[in-house]
């Protein structure tokens, strides 16, 4: 490639492109290795016996000179690709099938479970005289209201459902009482990005003038939401928690915000989310939870867990690639729902993982957060990785009828036990199981670092970093993966699909078992509830524990989520803000 060097300054610029394409090193040091590069003739073979290591191969001094001379071929055509301006919502030409092991899935997915019963199990409708508007915060009238962060803080959906159909209030009520909470607790929290007012406001006028009118588009119509700050919506700026994109507004509006605004919900706020969905620390400062605001909300769906613990909204939206619906929610003791991959469309929202991203609602009761997923999932061709699945809300399960995994090979934490005995109570199948153990997940996550890292490659080649949490090592480490490495990983990961897909013959979910990592990479869906009080006197807050569930059995884990959150009865416990 670099054999004649009358061609020098070309074969330099064309070097040192690449190097800065591959976001090697300073500017200083790219720009002498370019000049080595050229002066040398191209790739050597002994830059190639260098390299060997990083490509996990050893080669002999033949295939050295070979592979030197065909690396120019490849030098070009990288250095062809790099010059391509692809923008951040450019998705790749593959994508992940969670139902790619299980032939008998796409058929099962789409039957209700013969343990559930399509019907409602003790769940009024907005319109039942039983349900008291009044009655503040779910489940319970025992609550100091001196705690409130406003009137309308800890209702359910339902209970502010019925009260906009019986007149007590309105939607407009209701939404200012949101936004002038959220603006009293953020100095504290830290969980608001912006607010949404005058979205709001004009959106809580057309509720209640449609309510008015008799036009109800159901439960959600006139409710009060969050969104976490990586879902667009036209006219307001989606900063993704990073000051590189803090003024930046997009012309668009995400499918998510549009399902909502559909069914008649308000969008209050854009909530906040740790750097680039890293996390709890973003360029605002540290998002608190609010039961211990001296203790982060975790990440990276810090704003949504917070406001919705805090009673400043009554359900948020929530992204997971790697934990960041499950541990927020765990953090600060609430409900949440994190999905099977493809059930709810990510068009409009910042990619991290193609083949992990999930979205899912953060809400304070198992009912809220099946009333919310029932308005949003479901395909869209924008996000072609999205599939339609049976699911209704409400449903009863009979839990005889259920085989519940208890798993044998990981720790157990005792939220987890707490929930295993409840589901015992009831008369629930425990069946001892293992998951899968012989394949690292934690390794298998390098594919998260770099699909990430080719999703912002432009912030690592510009070396603007700065505020980024952990990530600037990670996109950095990840251009040093090879293709080969990558797609090895890929089909590792199928394997692993296949031991799930195996564990899950033998039972309908399971309880616990530390599987962040496994079940984000297989795509299963997860449910997180509160099952206890911990033991801190000065902090005290519901611990959760979690339920994960076949492949697309969202109502089935509502419904046993429903059967325990009824059973430990925590709804009375607000967090003090005062």
């Amino acid at each position: 490639m670099f054999a004649d060097q009358d061609d020098f300054p070309l074969k330099r610029r064309h070097v040192l492109g690449v190097l800065t394409a591959l976001g090697v090193g300073s500017r200083v040091f790219r720009r002498a290795l370019a000049d080595e590069v050229a002066k040398a003739g191209g790739i050597t073979a002994d830059a190639i016996a260098s390299a060997e290591w990083v490509a996990g191969l050893t080669l002999d001094d033949d295939a050295r000179t070979a592979t030197a001379a065909a690396m120019a071929g490849v030098t070009r055509q990288l250095g062809t690709l790099r010059n391509i301006d692809v923008g951040y919502d450019a998705i790749p030409a593959v994508r992940f099938d969670p139902e790619l092991v299980d032939p008998e899935s796409p058929h099962r997915s789409r039957l209700c479970p013969p343990y559930l019963i399509p019907s409602a199990e003790s769940i009024p409708s907005a319109t039942d005289s039983s349900v008291a508007p009044t009655q503040t915060p779910a489940n319970s009238t025992e609550v100091n209201t001196t705690n409130l962060p406003h009137p309308f803080a800890f209702m359910t959906i339902r209970q502010l459902a019925k009260g906009l159909r019986d007149r007590q209030w309105t939607s407009t009520d209701l939404t200012r009482a949101s936004i002038e909470g959220l603006r009293a607790a953020d100095p504290k929290l830290l969980n608001v990005v912006n607010i949404t007012e005058e979205l709001a406001l004009r959106q809580a006028a057309e509720a209640d003038r449609q309510l008015q009118a008799g036009e109800d588009r159901g439960l959600l119509h006139g409710i009060p939401w969050g969104a976490k700050d990586l879902i667009a919506v036209e006219g307001y700026p989606t900063t993704w928690g990073a000051s590189q994109f803090r003024d930046r507004t997009l012309a668009e509006t995400a499918t998510v915000a549009k399902r909502l605004s559909e069914r008649g919900a308000v969008l209050v706020a854009k909530l906040s989310l740790g750097a680039l969905a890293m996390g709890d620390q973003w360029f605002g400062g540290m998002t608190r939870n609010p039961w211990n605001p001296e203790q982060g909300s975790s990440g990276s769906s810090a704003g949504s867990a917070s406001a919705v613990a805090a009673g400043l909204v009554p359900f948020a939206i929530g992204s997971e690639t790697l934990g960041s619906i499950v541990s927020p929610a765990r953090r600060c003791g609430v409900t949440a729902l994190r999905p099977t991959f493809g059930r709810i469309s990510r068009a409009g929202c910042m990619t991290l993982s193609w083949t992990m991203d999930k979205l899912g609602p953060i809400a304070r009761t198992i009912d809220d957060c099946g009333l919310v997923f029932e308005a949003i999932h479901g395909s869209d061709p924008a996000d072609p990785t999205t599939v339609d699945r049976w699911f209704n809300w409400p449903v009863a399960a009979d839990l005889t009828q259920v085989r519940i995994g208890h798993v044998q090979n990981r720790n157990s934490a005792t939220a987890d036990q707490v929930l295993l005995e409840v589901l015992r109570e009831h008369k629930a199948q425990i069946v001892p199981i293992e998951l899968p153990s012989e394949i690292d997940e934690w390794s298998l996550a390098m594919m998260l670092d770099v699909e990430a890292a080719t999703v912002f490659h432009q912030l690592t080649v510009e070396n603007n970093l700065e505020g980024l949490n952990a990530w600037p090592a990670i996109f950095r480490k990840s251009h040093f993966v090879s293709a080969i490495d990558f797609l090895h990983a890929a089909r590792v990961r199928t394997m692993l699909m296949r031991q799930m897909a195996e564990v899950f013959r033998g039972i309908d979910m399971y309880v616990g078992g530390g599987d962040l990592g496994i079940t984000n990479l297989t795509g299963h869906p997860t449910a997180v509830v509160p099952v206890m009080l911990n033991d801190n006197a000065e902090h005290q807050q519901p611990i959760c524990g979690t339920i994960t569930g076949r492949l697309y059995d969202e109502a089935g884990l509502l419904a046993i989520g429903l059967k325990v959150e009824k059973s430990v009865g925590l709804g009375h416990h607000v967090p003090k803000l005062g």
